[in-house]
């Protein structure tokens, strides 16, 4: 019991002190997850748009290979990306493997089912409600697709804070591609792991109450948006 006391009295040490070498964590974790999101919404909100307002061959199996990758491990994500980013393969001259930017791509991947999956939802529930009204103003499918984006905007805002708080969670696919490198791929997951296995305790307590921070404090945020959206928004 001591040792915990003195763990967590001295890790939150760390937090109040600012430490640098865990703040210098935390904010390499925060700069791949977000990178990571931006770069899966940008394919993922149009594909899923487009997959709700339209049917085109092949349209229902992709819905059905989207929907079952959300559950995809991701150590088999990581081990994908190392494989495309390793030096035998087919993007190995880019040089990206164990670098940030290779995380984010790790997690994009990741995320990106999500992201896809639920846009998909969202948009096919409104189409639903729209679609008479949108057909009369002889609205290409492309067109649809977009005022319903826009339309939706706040609870897609919603989908990517739960994309982002599966990417900043995630350990398995950002230690493969990342190698967990000190200063250059440590990020929060696999800094409290490392850490853990060594017997720094407070290091690691600390890293992961801010990890804990970040999920709940993006939990409210999507509660706020959703509570928000629903009494009317901006209009």
């Amino acid at each position: 019991m001591n040792t915990f006391s003195d763990s967590f009295s001295t890790a939150l040490s760390l937090l109040l002190n600012a430490d640098a070498h865990l703040y210098g964590i935390v904010g390499l974790s925060l700069r791949v997850s977000c990178i990571a999101v931006l770069l899966a919404a940008v394919f993922a909100l149009p594909l899923g748009a487009m997959l709700a307002v339209s049917k085109f061959p092949g349209s229902r199996t992709l819905t059905v290979l989207i929907n079952g990758f959300m559950g995809l491990p991701a150590v088999v994500v990581g081990l994908a990306v190392y494989l495309l980013l390793s030096r035998a393969g087919p993007l190995g001259q880019l040089g990206l493997l164990f670098t940030p930017t290779a995380m984010s791509i790790a997690q994009a991947v990741l995320v990106f089912p999500l992201i896809a999956a639920i846009t998909r939802q969202i948009v096919e529930d409104a189409w639903l409600e729209y679609t008479e009204q949108l057909q009369s103003l002889g609205t290409s499918n492309w067109q649809a697709a977009l005022t319903l984006l826009w339309d939706t905007r706040w609870s897609l805002s919603t989908v990517m804070l739960a994309g982002f708080g599966r990417a900043i969670a995630e350990v398995g696919a950002v230690m493969i591609v990342g190698g967990n490198i000190e200063g250059v791929t440590r990020v929060m997951t696999t800094a409290i792991a490392l850490e853990t296995s060594k017997g720094d305790l407070p290091l690691a307590l600390g890293l992961g109450i801010v990890l804990v921070v970040i999920v709940l404090v993006l939990n409210a945020i999507a509660h706020f948006i959703r509570s928000w959206a629903a009494r009317g928004g901006w209009k």
